[in-house]
């Protein structure tokens, strides 16, 4: 089994330290990775596929350390948050430059690329230059190049920020397949993006893992505290001062709210107030808004 063993690791920009005591164990499948932007997600990413140098702490995938570059480069693809290629290139053109920078021969890059295109549902649009693609086109083409020398881990970061909801689904359902015989990390803020796919996840607020267990545990944490409510629109404000609101829609002269439960709240006493089943989000939100209150 394919592991990444995370011990201990701080990390600084400069003088600046952003990272904190991380301390995370990764195996085969979907791994989630949580957080909201300028959490400290990307730093993390960068620090393990070696962009970034490590000061603290020890970091190894599948037994070999960061300090050892040319051995973890070749076991890690990575698809940054802001992929881009010469846009002048055609997807195939641009697969091929890769390979021959990844000192791929040339029978082995036609046969790669090919089954790659395929994979990535863009054989049809190989003559296709990269500045003519569309966002979901363009992640899908960062996935192949990420691809390409077949790693055994798969790091990707943001992959769906902007894309429409039918280009984010075949994103998931891409990167759940991969996710089969492979890590893949998936750092987002999207809750959606690993509520399919992933078991585990972990959850990296102001540079330290607040959450690190199943989604199941993740989900059991938030029971019992998730609560929803109608009542009428004069009375929002009063609500809003009680009780942390995770979601709420108007219709006409009443509000429906789902919020965090606080037994000490006089809206708990309301004959129209549910506990809830918590979702993913629900639990996500209970986690981070419990620690804004710490």
């Amino acid at each position: 089994m394919m592991q990444i063993e995370i011990n201990h690791l701080n990390q600084y920009y400069g003088e600046k330290q952003v990272l904190y005591d991380i301390n995370l164990s990764i195996s085969t499948g979907m791994f989630g990775l949580l957080g909201r932007n300028g959490a400290g997600k990307t730093t993390l990413l960068k620090t393990l596929v070696t962009l970034l140098p490590t000061k603290d702490g020890d970091i190894r995938m599948n037994g070999i350390g960061l300090h050892d570059q040319k051995k973890i480069r070749s076991i890690i693809g990575f698809l940054p948050q802001d992929f881009s290629m010469y846009g002048n290139m055609t997807a195939y053109q641009a697969l091929d430059y890769l390979a021959v920078l990844s000192e791929l021969d040339k029978k082995t890059r036609r046969a790669r690329i090919k089954e790659l295109l395929n994979q990535v549902n863009l054989t049809i649009h190989k003559n296709v230059k990269v500045k003519a693609m569309s966002g979901g086109m363009k992640r899908r083409l960062g996935i192949a190049q990420a691809l390409l020398n077949n790693p055994k881990i798969l790091v990707v970061d943001e992959p769906t920020a902007g894309l429409d909801p039918e280009e984010r689904l075949r994103f998931r359902n891409l990167l759940a397949e991969v996710s089969e015989s492979k890590i893949v990390l998936l750092s987002t803020h999207i809750v959606g993006d690993i509520e399919a796919a992933a078991e585990n996840v972990a959850i990296l607020e102001k540079g330290r893992i607040i959450f690190s267990d199943s989604i199941e545990e993740l989900l059991l944490n938030a029971q019992g505290k998730i609560f929803s409510v109608q009542i009428p629109r004069t009375e929002l404000n009063v609500a809003k001062r009680q009780v942390k609101i995770i979601s709420l829609q108007q219709e006409g002269n009443t509000s429906h709210l789902r919020f965090i439960g606080n037994p000490n709240a006089q809206i708990m006493c309301h004959p129209l107030v549910v506990e809830e089943r918590p979702t993913l989000e629900d639990a996500y939100l209970y986690l981070l808004l419990m620690k804004d209150v710490e």
